[in-house]
């Protein structure tokens, strides 16, 4: 028996504002000519796999047909939510179609996760099936690259050649308490989970008895229409928003690790973004896309309606005009070096991570005084996203014409 998908596809991704909102969720955006929840269903095309169920709402479910019609994937099923109520109902919503036989294989994928080495991601898929049963569930964790407090993280103790217990989870701790963790070889909770439907559905029995049974309704009394579930509203209202790590995760004993040493991002801040690109940067940008300048470099990674994401490489010792521009604001999130910026007469540093809005009408600048390279992710948003919208009031570079 096939393993059957389900792709979680209803979140906003927020983190990525201005980019992520609510009606372009990041796994809608397009990074460059690809999005993440493409590159998701690319993934489950595996003969490992069988069609996919996709978790998603009203609002995005247009986009959802769109990519699974871009990606040639036809035959699927979309369960359609009518509230937003977090992970926990979506999972079980979609586990408990009756068209799944109880002893299915599962897996559980977001629609925003970017994974690489995908032959390896799968060889643990396939190896670890045979010990699922009636009751554990495994997770997928990615051994770190560096400490972070942008994901939550488990411990695990081996209780036997292959299988690996967790004992505890810890939810996006600090940079120090980060770096304990990994010394105590932590890994990252992806957030991706592989079980049985028997196993899912003994859970939530056991540990959320009232969820179950207002999911179980709301599935019973769904109207099925060309291939989409529509959960009905009234018994799925009745749902407090409770996510699965939460709801389910935290509550079982027999939660068990795979641990894979392989690239993967949610893509959830700009910094991981720019390293992303600058890892694979054959993949996921073209040479026609970078513009040289006296400074150094930008280069326009996405754009879409009204928006346009770059990253800008300043050389040591470099600085951008002071300028102005009519018809955008920009947002700036430092990625690497320690910048000095001007927003009107305002002068400061910036560290890493750390940003600055620059509204529209407001005279600003970038100086790396530095003899390291600094970038920045320069997020614009306007009418007018040209190189010609720009009032230079003073240029080292003797561009003020």
């Amino acid at each position: 028996m096939k393993i059957k998908p389900v792709i979680m596809c209803g979140g906003a991704g927020t983190r990525l504002w201005p980019q992520s909102k609510n009606n372009l969720p990041k796994q809608f955006i397009n990074f460059g000519g690809w999005t993440l929840f493409e590159k998701t269903l690319q993934r489950i095309k595996s003969s490992t796999f069988d069609y996919p169920i996709i978790s998603t709402n009203l609002a995005y479910v247009n986009l959802v047909r769109k990519h699974l019609l871009k990606c040639k994937i036809k035959k699927f099923k979309i369960v359609l939510e009518p509230s937003k109520k977090n992970t926990a109902p979506a999972i079980l919503s979609s586990v408990l179609l009756k068209e799944i036989p109880y002893n299915q294989s599962m897996i559980f994928f977001s629609s925003d996760h970017l994974i690489e080495k995908i032959n390896q991601f799968n060889k643990s898929i396939i190896s670890n099936k045979r010990y699922l049963n009636d009751k554990n569930i495994f997770i997928f964790g990615i051994k770190p690259t560096s400490p972070t407090s942008e994901y939550g993280y488990f411990l695990t103790k081996k209780i036997s050649r292959n299988i690996n217990k967790v004992v505890r989870f810890v939810e996006k701790p600090s940079i120090d308490k980060a770096k304990k963790i990994i010394k105590k070889n932590g890994y990252w909770n992806s957030g991706m989970f592989f079980a049985r439907k028997d196993s899912i559905v003994n859970n939530f029995r056991k540990h959320q008895p009232q969820l179950f049974k207002f999911c179980t309704d709301a599935v019973n009394k769904s109207t099925i229409y060309k291939n989409v579930y529509h959960l009905n509203k009234c018994s799925f209202n009745k749902l407090k928003e409770r996510s699965f790590d939460y709801a389910i995760l935290e509550k079982s004993e027999d939660i068990n690790g795979i641990k894979l040493n392989i690239p993967w991002s949610d893509l959830g801040s700009w910094k991981e973004i720019s390293n992303i690109f600058n890892k694979n940067k054959s993949k996921y940008f073209k040479e026609s896309n970078v513009f040289y300048r006296p400074w150094g470099k930008y280069i326009n990674l996405y754009s879409g309606n009204g928006f346009l994401v770059k990253e800008l490489v300043l050389n040591p010792m470099s600085s951008i005009s002071l300028q102005k521009h009519k018809h955008r604001s920009e947002h700036w999130t430092i990625t690497l070096g320690k910048p000095i910026i001007t927003i009107n007469k305002k002068k400061f540093f910036k560290n890493i991570n750390e940003t600055a809005f620059i509204p529209k009408g407001t005279i600003h600048r970038i100086e790396n005084p530095f003899k390291k390279l600094a970038k920045i992710m320069e997020v614009q948003t306007g009418t007018i996203l040209k190189e010609t919208d720009i009032v230079r009031y003073q240029d080292v570079y003797g561009r003020i014409k």
